[in-house]
Formats: structure tokens, sequence, C-alpha cells
């Protein structure tokens, strides 16, 4: 599947619109990103968060650098055949990087179907 970035980041906003509000409004400090691939350059990873999950921060206030969720275009673009699965992914990478901001493991996602 082909798609912009443009074209991409619009389904990301449009998914982000989509989720509970009680699953988005602890989310503090938080800033979303969509790059092309990982660092490495491979296609394996689909999102990353990139912070301290609350269960595990000590004190946060002024001053600290965001925690990011990101999102990775063309791993996510090169699993999906078509618009309706390619929302559906994005949809499930943003349950599961949210869910690691709340200091939620792979291990509990699998559990719970997110991972």
């Amino acid at each position: 599947m082909e798609l912009d970035a443009e074209a991409f980041e619009t389904i990301v906003v449009d998914e982000l619109d989509q989720l509970p509000d009680d699953m988005v409004d602890g989310l503090e400090n938080v800033v979303f990103v969509v790059e092309d691939r990982p660092e490495d350059g491979s296609l394996d990873l689909l999102g990353l968060y990139d912070g301290f999950a609350l269960t595990e921060r000590d004190r946060y206030g002024f001053g600290e650098m965001p925690d990011r969720i990101i999102l990775y275009r063309e791993p996510l673009l090169a699993i999906c055949a078509d618009e309706d699965e390619l929302r559906e992914e994005i949809h499930v990478t943003l349950v599961h990087e949210i869910a690691h901001f709340y200091g939620i493991d792979d291990d509990r996602l699998h559990e719970l179907g997110w991972a």
C-alpha cells in the first residue's frame, strides 16, 4: 500500500479522535509523532513509546521533555492491503503505545489481545 506522509498523518489524527476520552485524557506531556522508519531502518517495528510510564515516574513536573508516541509509516503501510486495514493497524498501534504510557507491559497487552 502507498500513501504520502500527509494522508497518513490525517488517518493517524482521525484514529486518535476515535479513541475513548478516558484513554487519552490522562496523557500528560505526550506528543504523537509519525516517522518513516525506526532508526535501524527496519520494517519490523510499527510504533514506539519513548518515555517513562506513569508507574515508573518518581516526580513529574515543569521542564521535562515530552514523552513521545511514534508511529512508523512505512512498516504500517507494508503490512496493510487497503485503507481499512491501515486504520485498524494504526488504531491497535496507538492503543498499544498508549498502554505503555500507563505502565501496561507487552505480556499484559498480549493477554488483552492488543499485542
